[in-house]
């Protein structure tokens, strides 16, 4: 697997979302693309942070018995991606092996990295991805 490389295996042009986008409008785009993490970038595709499924599900208030549906739903909607998001990303670069990316996210016990290239995101790559180069090598 050292021969083989993130530009490869890795999902191109990802969904992403802006520091901007509320709660509601994460989970909505992961449900939509079934997806369960999104880089969150600037207008310039520059990667400010990621956010992920366990963010939006851990930000949800724990008590919601004392919310009624339209409480819980505005207070959910003021929560925007940017107070959330991880800004300490771990990236990855196009050209980098799939053998280093997989010890980095074994490391870091992270699911799933952005690729970064002159400092915009150009992909992302996850442990689906890496399952399906192990899949294709080991069955062919």
């Amino acid at each position: 697997m050292k021969n083989k490389i993130v530009k490869n295996w890795m999902t191109k042009d990802p969904v992403t979302i802006g520091p901007d986008a509320t709660l509601p409008e994460v989970h909505e785009k992961m449900k939509e693309y079934g997806i369960r993490r999104l880089p969150v970038v600037d207008e310039e595709d520059t990667l400010l942070g990621i956010i992920s499924l366990s963010d939006v599900q851990e930000a949800e208030p724990s008590d919601a018995k004392a919310l009624n549906i339209y409480e819980l739903t505005y207070l959910l909607s003021k929560i925007k991606v940017g107070r959330l998001m991880k800004k300490d990303v771990i990236t990855v670069t196009p050209d980098t092996s799939i053998a280093d990316c997989a010890k980095l996210m074994m490391e870091k016990k992270i699911g799933g990295l952005p690729v970064v290239e002159n400092g915009k995101v150009v992909g992302i790559i996850t442990e689906s991805d890496i399952f399906r180069l192990v899949v294709k090598e080991y069955t062919e």
